[in-house]
């Protein structure tokens, strides 16, 4: 008996839900003159069943399977023979990423072969006002050598698991959506902190770099792959589900112990929290249109350890209020189909799909005897 394949017209690749009376659907014969349709892009779609219930809400962002690194390593070999090459996160740097690596070099040497430019391209809060495009400029010029390196680095192995997913539009969005609002941000803080401690020191240093998009990048990864171990030492690694946390402990931690450090801690929270409010409740999903990501592994208290929740589901919950709800309508429009309904379509499609494979069976029988018949004649 022949196996049947049911092949959706519009993509190659449709699932039947059981309904024989499902317009958009045909069967085609699995044998080995016919071989399996390879899964084209269309079909990598995810969806669980707790998902469903939940508001249908799609993981992936660029109709391609986000493989778990735990679960198959970069270099594994495709599984099946003939299908097309799909993108994986994390087998290659990004011409992308390159790109903005040029940038960010390209800017070092700048500062060291022009030093009066860094007036121009870095947030210096005294002469911001005049110089109002320092803000947007400023989150992709380093000062110093290790930053430029450090951010190439960061931007290179962060970028070739992100981008596959989001794909490059969405990528450079998220750049440079962050980099500007941590850049109003840093100069709202300097002259906070001005006015409390008066000191001037807070309004004539030079403030930029690219660590609050790399910030952002870490909570991108605990959303993407939160089980992806990332290397802190040589011989320790950490989850990136728990790297956002670590690097606020320690950029705080570094805050009080190096003093000129405390000018890059408001970049780094501010590229943290803006990043996780983007990609929780604006990021638009492709696919689906939806807004966010309503999951409860990518709430705010996720960023934190368990022992924390009392602090902060406060800031959750004030969070929703004010901003769930512009994804929410758009999740309630997805129609939840009702079980019963649905295992009564999959046995009616089960008794037509074998009736038509009697009858299949039944032509073949006698086919052959026909043949034979006329022969003798």
């Amino acid at each position: 008996m022949e196996m049947v394949e049911v092949e959706g017209r519009c993509g190659g690749g449709g699932k039947w839900d059981g309904d024989p009376f499902f317009p958009k659907c045909q069967e085609r014969a699995l044998t080995p003159n016919n071989p399996p349709h390879p899964p084209t892009m269309g079909e990598h779609e995810v969806r669980s069943e707790e998902q469903q219930a939940a508001g249908g809400r799609v993981v992936m962002m660029e109709s391609q399977a986000l493989q778990d690194p735990v679960a198959e390593p970069h270099g594994a070999e495709p599984a099946a023979a003939g299908a097309p090459p799909a993108v994986v996160p994390g087998k290659e740097f990004t011409r992308t990423c390159k790109g903005l690596v040029v940038v960010l070099v390209g800017g070092y040497v700048l500062l060291q072969l022009l030093p009066s430019s860094l007036d121009y391209l870095a947030i210096i809060p005294a002469k911001t006002i005049p110089f109002v495009w320092t803000v947007f400029t400023a989150g992709y010029i380093e000062q110093v050598l290790p930053g430029a390196i450090g951010s190439s680095l960061g931007l290179l192995f962060c970028g070739k698991d992100i981008e596959p997913v989001w794909g490059r539009k969405e990528f450079l969005k998220f750049i440079i959506l962050v980099n500007s609002i941590c850049g109003v941000l840093a100069f709202c803080f300097a002259v906070a902190l001005y006015y409390v401690t008066g000191k001037e020191s807070f309004l004539v240093t030079p403030l930029s770099g690219f660590h609050g998009a790399l910030a952002g990048f870490l909570v991108g990864l605990k959303q993407l792959l939160p089980n992806l171990e990332l290397p802190m030492c040589f011989f320790w690694k950490i989850k990136a589900k728990w790297m956002p946390f670590f690097v606020l402990c320690f950029s705080t931690i570094m805050a009080f112990i190096v003093p000129d450090s405390i000018n890059f801690l408001p970049t780094l929270l501010s590229g943290m929290y803006v990043s996780w409010i983007y990609l929780r409740y604006f990021q638009r999903n492709p696919l689906t249109g939806l807004k966010g990501d309503p999951s409860d592994d990518f709430s705010f208290p996720s960023l934190f350890p368990d022992a924390m929740r009392p602090v902060t589901d406060p800031v959750a919950n004030l969070f929703d209020r004010m901003l769930c709800a512009r994804s929410r309508p758009s999740e309630l429009a997805l129609p939840v189909s009702d079980p019963a309904k649905a295992s009564r379509r999959r046995e009616r499609g089960e008794r037509v799909l074998e009736e038509r494979l009697a009858a299949d069976h039944a032509a073949d029988t006698e086919a052959p005897a026909q043949g034979h018949s006329t022969a003798e004649d």
